[in-house]
């Protein structure tokens, strides 16, 4: 499969490619969405494990995302969430530079049985193209454009980070030195972030920017990913 980051047709949406049935894999960037192994256990283990949730949630914690995507990580931790019946309302706020259709969202959320509900639930905002989405556990912003314009001029500050993009390889913009110091920038004192990458890149670039890292084993084929905190 080519790159087709240049297609004039490719422009403000993702173009997919579904491979098993109902795995997407972006045409922009060449890259699945998720895991072809098990996407819910990979953002499980990823984002939610990897930010040690849910011991850290409470009311009005704020979750920051680079890269929305298919809404996975949304909707896997909105179901732990309500899995802890924490009291209070999650905050997630996303910032994605290409969103799906919505009927690519939902097609994809319906891949994984655990998360019907919360798919049914939300997929008539999606079906609405919604930006944000006010429930009374949640408070969902999305930031539509590229993160590097749009992050440095947002005035939120995260509990903890999903560094999601795609892989450094593919998707290098978003994983920049000073995309990620503004990510640092965002973060509470101590705050957290992960992502499935252990790229040497990108570690040294959070380190710079101030949140201490930690390669620990990754999910799957990945021996290993990254966590990180900024101090207190």
């Amino acid at each position: 499969m080519q790159s087709q980051s240049d297609d004039p047709k490719i422009t403000q949406r993702d173009i997919l490619d579904w491979r098993a049935g109902d795995i997407p894999v972006s045409l922009r960037f060449d890259d699945p969405y998720y895991s072809l192994e098990d996407g819910l256990a990979e953002t499980r283990h990823v984002f939610l494990a990897g930010n040690r949730l849910p011991e850290r949630f409470r009311d009005g914690f704020h979750i920051m995302e680079l890269g929305f995507g298919t809404g996975l990580n949304l909707l896997a931790a909105l179901a732990l969430w309500r899995q802890t019946k924490i009291q209070g309302r999650l905050h997630f706020t996303t910032f994605e530079a290409f969103p799906l259709s919505g009927a690519d969202m939902t097609r994809a959320q319906a891949g994984f049985p655990e998360l019907k509900g919360i798919a049914a639930e939300l997929a008539p905002f999606w079906q609405a193209n919604a930006r944000a989405i006010d429930l009374p556990d949640l408070a969902f912003r999305m930031v539509e454009g590229d993160a590097r314009e749009t992050l440095p001029t947002h005035d939120g500050l995260a509990d903890a980070w999903f560094l999601d993009g795609f892989s450094p390889a593919k998707n290098p913009q978003l994983w920049e030195p000073a995309l990620l110091a503004e990510v640092a920038a965002h973060t509470k004192p101590g705050g957290t972030a992960a992502t499935y990458s252990a790229a040497g890149a990108v570690r040294r670039a959070l380190n710079a920017a101030g949140l201490v890292t930690t390669r620990v084993p990754g999910y799957g084929r990945k021996r290993h990913m990254t966590t990180a905190r900024k101090a207190p």
